[in-house]
């Protein structure tokens, strides 16, 4: 894994260099000389945060969870009236 440093000038000069150089490892963009950003590739976050193809449906179908117990609060005030179905 190659770690890239490129400038925010130098970022927005060439966008496309940086997504090159991510293929390789993270690119750190930085400002005035202080890393801020880091570019990766969708893999290599989806990897970083855990998430390895799942998407969303599967992630709310939660078949290890299926009797969760869903109590939401009673509202109160002006929202809390009745719905007219006439």
């Amino acid at each position: 894994m190659t770690v890239t440093t490129f400038s925010s000038r130098e970022f927005n000069q060439d966008a496309s260099k940086a997504k090159k150089a991510a293929q390789h490892g993270p690119v750190f963009i930085t400002d005035r000389g202080r890393p801020a950003h880091v570019l990766l590739t969708i893999e290599q976050y989806q990897q970083l945060a855990g998430q390895h193809g799942a998407d969303i449906v599967d992630m709310l179908a939660m078949p290890e969870n299926g009797d969760i117990a869903f109590e939401p609060p009673k509202l109160k005030g002006p929202l809390a009236k009745p719905a007219d179905l006439s």
